[in-house]
Protein backbone atom coordinates (compact mmCIF):
# COMPACT_ATOMS: atom_id res chain seq x y z
CA UNK A 1 0.00 0.00 0.00
CA UNK A 2 1.75 -1.83 0.67
CA UNK A 3 3.55 -0.02 0.90
CA UNK A 4 0.04 0.11 0.81
CA UNK A 5 -3.06 1.43 0.31
CA UNK A 6 -1.35 4.96 0.46
CA UNK A 7 1.89 3.83 -0.24
CA UNK A 8 3.54 4.43 -3.96
CA UNK A 9 0.62 6.64 -5.49
CA UNK A 10 -0.64 9.10 -2.65
CA UNK A 11 1.95 11.14 -2.15
CA UNK A 12 1.09 14.82 -1.44
CA UNK A 13 1.65 18.57 -1.67
CA UNK A 14 0.80 21.64 -0.49
CA UNK A 15 -1.33 23.40 -2.97
CA UNK A 16 -1.36 26.86 -4.92
CA UNK A 17 -4.80 28.16 -3.78
CA UNK A 18 -7.47 27.24 -0.93
CA UNK A 19 -8.79 23.74 -1.51
CA UNK A 20 -12.71 23.51 -1.10
CA UNK A 21 -13.98 20.57 1.41
CA UNK A 22 -14.39 17.38 -0.53
CA UNK A 23 -17.54 17.08 -2.47
CA UNK A 24 -19.36 14.11 -3.24
CA UNK A 25 -18.55 12.59 -7.38
CA UNK A 26 -22.25 11.30 -8.42
CA UNK A 27 -22.14 7.92 -9.35
CA UNK A 28 -22.92 8.63 -13.52
CA UNK A 29 -25.26 6.18 -14.86
CA UNK A 30 -24.87 5.22 -18.77
CA UNK A 31 -28.13 3.81 -20.32
CA UNK A 32 -27.64 1.35 -23.86
CA UNK A 33 -30.70 1.06 -26.33
CA UNK A 34 -32.44 -1.94 -27.57
CA UNK A 35 -30.38 -3.71 -29.90
CA UNK A 36 -33.36 -3.80 -32.76
CA UNK A 37 -33.62 -7.33 -34.18
CA UNK A 38 -31.82 -9.68 -35.45
CA UNK A 39 -30.57 -10.10 -31.92
CA UNK A 40 -27.25 -11.58 -31.68
CA UNK A 41 -26.48 -13.96 -28.73
CA UNK A 42 -24.16 -11.13 -27.04
CA UNK A 43 -27.03 -9.23 -27.52
CA UNK A 44 -29.39 -11.13 -25.94
CA UNK A 45 -27.57 -12.10 -23.22
CA UNK A 46 -26.27 -8.54 -22.23
CA UNK A 47 -29.83 -7.08 -22.66
CA UNK A 48 -30.73 -3.58 -21.51
CA UNK A 49 -28.76 -2.88 -18.28
CA UNK A 50 -27.46 0.24 -17.03
CA UNK A 51 -23.40 0.45 -17.11
CA UNK A 52 -21.85 2.29 -13.70
CA UNK A 53 -19.07 4.36 -14.01
CA UNK A 54 -16.33 3.69 -12.19
CA UNK A 55 -15.68 6.85 -9.74
CA UNK A 56 -11.93 7.82 -9.19
CA UNK A 57 -10.03 10.33 -7.03
CA UNK A 58 -9.32 13.73 -9.45
CA UNK A 59 -6.61 13.99 -11.50
CA UNK A 60 -4.22 16.26 -10.21
CA UNK A 61 -3.24 19.90 -11.59
CA UNK A 62 0.46 20.98 -11.67
CA UNK A 63 0.97 24.05 -9.42
CA UNK A 64 3.79 26.47 -9.45
CA UNK A 65 4.31 26.83 -5.47
CA UNK A 66 3.24 25.00 -2.51
CA UNK A 67 1.41 25.81 0.35
CA UNK A 68 1.76 24.96 4.26
CA UNK A 69 -0.84 22.64 4.34
CA UNK A 70 -3.30 21.16 2.21
CA UNK A 71 -5.63 19.54 4.16
CA UNK A 72 -9.16 20.50 5.53
CA UNK A 73 -9.83 24.29 5.71
CA UNK A 74 -11.32 23.28 8.82
CA UNK A 75 -8.46 21.21 10.10
CA UNK A 76 -5.91 22.97 12.39
CA UNK A 77 -4.49 23.33 16.00
CA UNK A 78 -7.72 23.40 17.77
CA UNK A 79 -9.75 21.37 14.73
CA UNK A 80 -11.44 17.95 16.05
CA UNK A 81 -8.81 15.98 13.58
CA UNK A 82 -5.57 17.05 14.68
CA UNK A 83 -4.02 13.57 14.08
CA UNK A 84 -4.49 14.76 10.21
CA UNK A 85 -2.35 18.26 10.95
CA UNK A 86 0.56 16.60 12.86
CA UNK A 87 0.56 13.68 10.18
CA UNK A 88 1.11 16.05 7.62
CA UNK A 89 3.86 17.82 9.67
CA UNK A 90 5.57 14.90 10.00
CA UNK A 91 6.09 13.27 6.96
CA UNK A 92 6.78 16.87 5.41
CA UNK A 93 9.72 16.98 7.74
CA UNK A 94 10.97 13.57 7.12
CA UNK A 95 10.71 14.55 3.28
CA UNK A 96 12.93 17.04 3.95
CA UNK A 97 15.39 15.21 6.10
CA UNK A 98 15.95 12.31 3.85
CA UNK A 99 16.20 14.43 0.28
CA UNK A 100 19.07 16.23 1.95
CA UNK A 101 20.47 13.26 3.60
CA UNK A 102 20.43 11.42 0.12
CA UNK A 103 21.98 14.68 -1.41
CA UNK A 104 24.84 15.01 0.81
CA UNK A 105 25.53 11.10 0.28
CA UNK A 106 25.33 11.66 -3.98
CA UNK A 107 27.48 14.93 -3.76
CA UNK A 108 26.22 15.62 -7.61
CA UNK A 109 22.54 14.82 -7.69
CA UNK A 110 19.79 17.33 -7.11
CA UNK A 111 16.10 16.53 -6.61
CA UNK A 112 13.31 17.76 -9.06
CA UNK A 113 10.45 18.50 -7.00
CA UNK A 114 7.11 18.44 -8.86
CA UNK A 115 3.82 19.74 -6.84
CA UNK A 116 0.13 18.91 -7.55
CA UNK A 117 -3.30 19.31 -6.23
CA UNK A 118 -6.83 17.91 -6.67
CA UNK A 119 -9.74 19.52 -7.08
CA UNK A 120 -11.30 17.56 -5.15
CA UNK A 121 -9.66 18.03 -2.16
CA UNK A 122 -5.77 17.62 -1.37
CA UNK A 123 -2.21 17.47 -3.33
CA UNK A 124 1.14 16.49 -3.37
CA UNK A 125 5.22 16.99 -3.57
CA UNK A 126 6.38 14.33 -5.69
CA UNK A 127 10.67 14.38 -5.28
CA UNK A 128 13.08 12.49 -8.25
CA UNK A 129 16.52 12.17 -7.89
CA UNK A 130 17.86 10.63 -11.57
CA UNK A 131 21.12 9.31 -12.81
CA UNK A 132 23.34 11.05 -9.59
CA UNK A 133 26.80 9.69 -8.52
CA UNK A 134 25.53 7.56 -5.84
CA UNK A 135 21.58 7.37 -7.36
CA UNK A 136 20.10 5.99 -10.26
CA UNK A 137 17.01 6.63 -9.37
CA UNK A 138 15.25 8.06 -6.09
CA UNK A 139 11.84 9.34 -5.15
CA UNK A 140 10.49 10.76 -2.35
CA UNK A 141 6.79 11.65 -2.05
CA UNK A 142 4.38 12.85 0.04
CA UNK A 143 0.75 13.02 -0.27
CA UNK A 144 -2.25 14.05 1.13
CA UNK A 145 -5.87 13.13 -0.46
CA UNK A 146 -9.55 13.47 0.52
CA UNK A 147 -12.44 12.76 -1.52
CA UNK A 148 -14.52 9.70 -2.61
CA UNK A 149 -13.26 6.49 -3.73
CA UNK A 150 -15.26 3.66 -5.62
CA UNK A 151 -16.16 0.44 -3.12
CA UNK A 152 -13.50 -1.68 -4.72
CA UNK A 153 -10.55 1.08 -4.38
CA UNK A 154 -11.33 0.58 -0.73
CA UNK A 155 -11.67 -3.18 -0.52
CA UNK A 156 -8.09 -2.69 -1.81
CA UNK A 157 -6.85 -0.36 0.79
CA UNK A 158 -8.46 -2.46 3.42
CA UNK A 159 -6.22 -5.77 1.84
CA UNK A 160 -9.72 -7.45 0.76
CA UNK A 161 -10.93 -7.96 -3.08
CA UNK A 162 -13.36 -9.35 -4.76
CA UNK A 163 -17.16 -9.60 -4.73
CA UNK A 164 -18.61 -10.08 -1.60
CA UNK A 165 -15.98 -8.86 0.38
CA UNK A 166 -15.26 -6.39 3.47
CA UNK A 167 -18.14 -4.87 5.25
CA UNK A 168 -21.40 -5.23 3.24
CA UNK A 169 -22.05 -1.36 3.84
CA UNK A 170 -19.10 -0.80 1.34
CA UNK A 171 -20.95 -2.30 -1.62
CA UNK A 172 -23.40 0.75 -1.32
CA UNK A 173 -21.71 3.31 -2.94
CA UNK A 174 -18.63 5.28 -2.89
CA UNK A 175 -16.78 5.89 0.49
CA UNK A 176 -15.81 9.20 1.97
CA UNK A 177 -11.84 9.13 2.55
CA UNK A 178 -8.52 10.96 4.01
CA UNK A 179 -5.41 9.27 3.46
CA UNK A 180 -1.87 10.77 3.75
CA UNK A 181 1.82 9.27 3.61
CA UNK A 182 5.06 9.44 2.44
CA UNK A 183 6.68 6.67 0.15
CA UNK A 184 10.37 6.71 -0.96
CA UNK A 185 12.30 4.05 -3.43
CA UNK A 186 15.66 4.81 -3.64
CA UNK A 187 17.79 2.20 -6.03
CA UNK A 188 21.55 3.16 -5.98
CA UNK A 189 23.67 2.48 -9.24
CA UNK A 190 26.51 0.48 -7.21
CA UNK A 191 25.70 -3.43 -7.28
CA UNK A 192 27.25 -3.55 -3.87
CA UNK A 193 24.44 -0.74 -2.15
CA UNK A 194 20.92 -1.84 -1.62
CA UNK A 195 17.67 -0.55 -2.09
CA UNK A 196 15.38 1.08 0.06
CA UNK A 197 11.74 1.39 0.59
CA UNK A 198 9.58 2.93 2.71
CA UNK A 199 6.68 4.12 3.39
CA UNK A 200 4.56 5.49 6.39
CA UNK A 201 0.62 6.54 5.79
CA UNK A 202 -2.43 7.40 7.87
CA UNK A 203 -6.01 6.50 6.54
CA UNK A 204 -9.54 7.11 7.66
CA UNK A 205 -13.30 6.73 5.88
CA UNK A 206 -16.71 7.72 6.67
CA UNK A 207 -19.92 5.84 6.09
CA UNK A 208 -19.93 5.35 2.31
CA UNK A 209 -22.50 6.87 0.92
CA UNK A 210 -26.47 5.40 0.12
CA UNK A 211 -25.72 3.27 3.50
CA UNK A 212 -26.78 3.71 7.21
CA UNK A 213 -24.82 3.12 10.01
CA UNK A 214 -21.46 2.12 9.30
CA UNK A 215 -18.68 3.70 11.57
CA UNK A 216 -15.87 5.59 10.81
CA UNK A 217 -12.43 4.00 10.61
CA UNK A 218 -9.09 4.58 11.16
CA UNK A 219 -6.21 3.34 10.19
CA UNK A 220 -1.52 3.36 10.04
CA UNK A 221 0.76 1.82 7.83
CA UNK A 222 3.97 1.46 6.83
CA UNK A 223 6.96 -0.12 7.15
CA UNK A 224 10.82 0.07 5.85
CA UNK A 225 12.85 -2.60 4.00
CA UNK A 226 15.96 -3.38 2.80
CA UNK A 227 17.08 -4.95 -0.98
CA UNK A 228 19.97 -5.70 -1.46
CA UNK A 229 21.79 -7.62 -4.47
CA UNK A 230 24.62 -8.96 -2.37
CA UNK A 231 24.52 -9.26 1.45
CA UNK A 232 26.95 -7.93 3.71
CA UNK A 233 26.14 -9.37 7.59
CA UNK A 234 26.79 -5.72 9.24
CA UNK A 235 24.19 -3.92 7.06
CA UNK A 236 22.37 -6.74 7.64
CA UNK A 237 22.06 -6.09 11.27
CA UNK A 238 23.13 -2.88 11.54
CA UNK A 239 19.65 -1.76 9.78
CA UNK A 240 17.37 -4.62 11.56
CA UNK A 241 19.09 -3.14 14.44
CA UNK A 242 17.69 0.34 14.13
CA UNK A 243 14.17 -1.16 12.66
CA UNK A 244 14.06 -3.13 16.46
CA UNK A 245 14.52 0.07 18.38
CA UNK A 246 12.40 2.04 16.53
CA UNK A 247 9.97 -0.32 17.72
CA UNK A 248 10.85 -1.50 21.38
CA UNK A 249 10.45 2.13 22.17
CA UNK A 250 6.64 1.35 21.90
CA UNK A 251 5.99 -1.98 22.35
CA UNK A 252 8.48 -5.01 22.71
CA UNK A 253 5.95 -7.30 20.41
CA UNK A 254 6.44 -4.86 17.39
CA UNK A 255 9.75 -5.99 16.00
CA UNK A 256 9.26 -9.74 15.96
CA UNK A 257 5.42 -9.04 14.71
CA UNK A 258 6.33 -6.79 11.75
CA UNK A 259 9.72 -8.37 10.75
CA UNK A 260 7.74 -11.01 9.94
CA UNK A 261 4.86 -9.46 8.80
CA UNK A 262 6.95 -8.10 6.20
CA UNK A 263 8.77 -11.11 5.27
CA UNK A 264 5.30 -12.29 4.27
CA UNK A 265 4.38 -9.31 2.80
CA UNK A 266 7.08 -9.03 0.21
CA UNK A 267 6.86 -12.39 -0.76
CA UNK A 268 6.82 -12.82 -4.67
CA UNK A 269 4.78 -15.89 -4.99
CA UNK A 270 5.23 -16.98 -8.70
CA UNK A 271 8.77 -17.20 -7.31
CA UNK A 272 8.83 -18.56 -4.12
CA UNK A 273 10.78 -16.06 -2.99
CA UNK A 274 11.33 -12.48 -1.03
CA UNK A 275 11.84 -9.17 -2.64
CA UNK A 276 14.63 -8.82 -0.23
CA UNK A 277 15.98 -9.20 3.65
CA UNK A 278 12.80 -7.43 5.06
CA UNK A 279 12.93 -5.02 7.56
CA UNK A 280 9.42 -4.62 9.13
CA UNK A 281 5.46 -3.82 7.87
CA UNK A 282 2.51 -3.23 9.17
CA UNK A 283 -1.10 -2.44 7.96
CA UNK A 284 -4.76 -1.58 9.12
CA UNK A 285 -2.96 -1.35 12.28
CA UNK A 286 -5.86 0.28 14.76
CA UNK A 287 -6.07 -1.61 17.65
CA UNK A 288 -3.45 0.81 19.96
CA UNK A 289 -4.31 4.39 20.67
CA UNK A 290 -3.78 7.25 17.70
CA UNK A 291 -1.31 8.50 19.96
CA UNK A 292 1.24 5.78 20.55
CA UNK A 293 0.28 4.52 16.74
CA UNK A 294 1.15 8.47 15.85
CA UNK A 295 4.63 8.20 17.97
CA UNK A 296 5.47 4.75 16.81
CA UNK A 297 5.24 5.92 12.60
CA UNK A 298 7.00 9.30 13.28
CA UNK A 299 10.13 7.40 15.41
CA UNK A 300 10.35 4.59 12.44
CA UNK A 301 9.99 7.43 9.50
CA UNK A 302 12.81 9.28 11.49
CA UNK A 303 14.87 6.08 11.92
CA UNK A 304 15.19 6.33 7.84
CA UNK A 305 18.52 8.17 7.63
CA UNK A 306 20.34 6.95 10.39
CA UNK A 307 19.32 3.08 9.53
CA UNK A 308 20.53 3.35 5.57
CA UNK A 309 22.93 5.94 5.24
CA UNK A 310 25.47 5.07 7.03
CA UNK A 311 25.03 1.33 4.77
CA UNK A 312 25.51 3.71 1.83
CA UNK A 313 28.92 5.20 2.98
CA UNK A 314 30.24 1.83 3.39
CA UNK A 315 29.04 0.59 -0.43
CA UNK A 316 28.71 3.48 -2.79
CA UNK A 317 32.41 3.41 -3.75
CA UNK A 318 33.43 0.03 -4.25
CA UNK A 319 34.70 -1.47 -7.46
CA UNK A 320 32.61 -4.41 -9.00
CA UNK A 321 32.58 -6.03 -12.53
CA UNK A 322 29.92 -6.28 -15.12
CA UNK A 323 28.98 -9.93 -13.06
CA UNK A 324 27.93 -8.24 -10.76
CA UNK A 325 26.21 -5.28 -12.30
CA UNK A 326 23.90 -7.85 -14.18
CA UNK A 327 22.85 -9.88 -10.89
CA UNK A 328 21.79 -6.87 -9.66
CA UNK A 329 19.46 -6.22 -12.68
CA UNK A 330 18.30 -9.18 -12.25
CA UNK A 331 17.16 -8.77 -8.26
CA UNK A 332 16.02 -5.50 -9.51
CA UNK A 333 13.73 -7.30 -12.52
CA UNK A 334 12.18 -9.39 -9.14
CA UNK A 335 11.65 -5.75 -7.50
CA UNK A 336 9.74 -4.80 -10.32
CA UNK A 337 7.74 -7.98 -10.64
CA UNK A 338 6.47 -7.69 -6.98
CA UNK A 339 5.23 -3.84 -7.06
CA UNK A 340 3.30 -4.53 -10.48
CA UNK A 341 1.76 -7.46 -9.28
CA UNK A 342 1.45 -8.10 -5.80
CA UNK A 343 1.67 -4.00 -3.97
CA UNK A 344 -1.23 -2.84 -2.64
CA UNK A 345 -0.33 0.41 -2.44
CA UNK A 346 0.49 0.19 -6.84
CA UNK A 347 -2.88 -1.75 -7.18
CA UNK A 348 -4.90 0.87 -5.25
CA UNK A 349 -2.86 3.81 -6.86
CA UNK A 350 -3.86 2.53 -10.75
CA UNK A 351 -7.51 1.50 -9.51
CA UNK A 352 -8.41 5.03 -8.27
CA UNK A 353 -6.81 6.77 -11.12
CA UNK A 354 -3.72 8.17 -9.18
CA UNK A 355 -0.79 10.12 -10.44
CA UNK A 356 1.07 7.94 -12.73
CA UNK A 357 4.33 9.02 -12.42
CA UNK A 358 3.80 8.94 -8.87
CA UNK A 359 2.75 5.21 -8.71
CA UNK A 360 5.52 4.05 -10.50
CA UNK A 361 8.85 6.62 -9.19
CA UNK A 362 9.29 3.42 -7.24
CA UNK A 363 10.66 1.68 -10.26
CA UNK A 364 14.09 1.50 -11.43
CA UNK A 365 15.15 3.36 -14.24
CA UNK A 366 17.12 -0.43 -15.54
CA UNK A 367 15.85 -3.98 -15.13
CA UNK A 368 16.92 -7.25 -16.57
CA UNK A 369 15.34 -10.34 -17.71
CA UNK A 370 17.15 -13.13 -19.03
CA UNK A 371 15.76 -16.06 -20.60
CA UNK A 372 16.66 -19.78 -19.26
CA UNK A 373 18.80 -18.20 -16.76
CA UNK A 374 20.77 -20.21 -14.29
CA UNK A 375 20.25 -20.53 -10.60
CA UNK A 376 23.51 -19.38 -8.66
CA UNK A 377 26.00 -21.84 -7.71
CA UNK A 378 25.73 -22.55 -4.36
CA UNK A 379 28.06 -21.40 -2.03
CA UNK A 380 28.49 -18.17 -3.85
CA UNK A 381 27.49 -14.72 -2.91
CA UNK A 382 24.36 -14.58 -5.38
CA UNK A 383 22.88 -17.59 -4.00
CA UNK A 384 23.68 -16.59 -0.46
CA UNK A 385 21.17 -13.77 -1.23
CA UNK A 386 18.88 -16.33 -3.10
CA UNK A 387 18.80 -18.39 -0.20
CA UNK A 388 18.23 -15.44 2.36
CA UNK A 389 15.05 -13.91 0.19
CA UNK A 390 13.88 -18.05 0.12
CA UNK A 391 14.15 -18.64 3.73
CA UNK A 392 13.95 -15.39 5.65
CA UNK A 393 16.69 -15.06 8.53
CA UNK A 394 17.31 -13.38 11.88
CA UNK A 395 19.54 -10.86 11.80
CA UNK A 396 19.62 -9.39 15.37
Amino acid sequence: MPAAAVSSSLLLPPVAKPLKPPSSVPIRTLSLRPVPAPLSARSRLLGHFPIRAAVHIDKEIPENERLDTCLFSADGPDSPAPIRVRFEKMIREVQEEVCAALEAADGVGKFREDVWSRPGGGGGISRVLQDGAVWEKAGVNVSVVYGVMPPEAYRVAKGKTGIGCGDSAVNAGPVPFFAAGISSVLHPKNPFAPTLHFNYRYFETDAPKDSSGAPKQWWFGGGTDLTPAYIFEEDAKHFHRVQKQACDKFEPSFYPRFKKWCDDYFFIKHRGERRGLGGIFFDDLNEYDQELLLGFSTECAKSVVSSYIPIIERRKNAPFTEQHKAWQQLRRGRYVEFNLIYDRGTTFGLQTGGRIESILVSLPLTARWEYGHQQPEEGSEEWKLLDACITPKEWI
